[in-house]
Order: C-alpha cells, then sequence, then structure tokens
C-alpha cells in the first residue's frame, strides 16, 4: 500500500549509493522504497517494545506487593 502524501528526507549520498547498492536483486525498486520499508519496521519495533515495558497499573500492585511481603516497603 502507497501513501499518496509524501514528503522528502536528505541522506548522505554515500549513503544512497550503499543501499542502491544493497537493494539490486531485491523486490524493493528504489532506495526510497526500501527506506520506507526499514522506517515502518524500525516504528513498529520500538512500539512493540513501548508497549511490552509499559507495566498495567496490576502489574504495580503486584510488584509493590510483592516488595512489601520482602521487607522492602
Amino acid at each position: 500500500m502507497q501513501e499518496k502524501e509524501q514528503a522528502t528526507i536528505t541522506i548522505p549520498a554515500s549513503l544512497y549509493e550503499k543501499i542502491e547498492k544493497r537493494i539490486e536483486g531485491t523486490e524493493f525498486s528504489s532506495v526510497s522504497e526500501w527506506a520506507t520499508y526499514v522506517l515502518k519496521e524500525v516504528l513498529a519495533n520500538l512500539e512493540e517494545e513501548e508497549k511490552e515495558d509499559s507495566l498495567t497499573k496490576k502489574d504495580e500492585e503486584r510488584i509493590k506487593e510483592r516488595l512489601k511481603a520482602l521487607g522492602y516497603l
């Protein structure tokens, strides 16, 4: 699915050339397509990590109770 609105990101020419060589013979038809894919993957991973790292109120309460039982609180 291709986005309709687009923006431009500037990268060093040497990086562009490295990506261009790396995507030769792959399903990516352009550096832009590859960069979009990679950025979406990175963002999805970050969002998943944030989701996993956040504790629910129930988790916090369990931890507090356990710390109290162990004499730390």
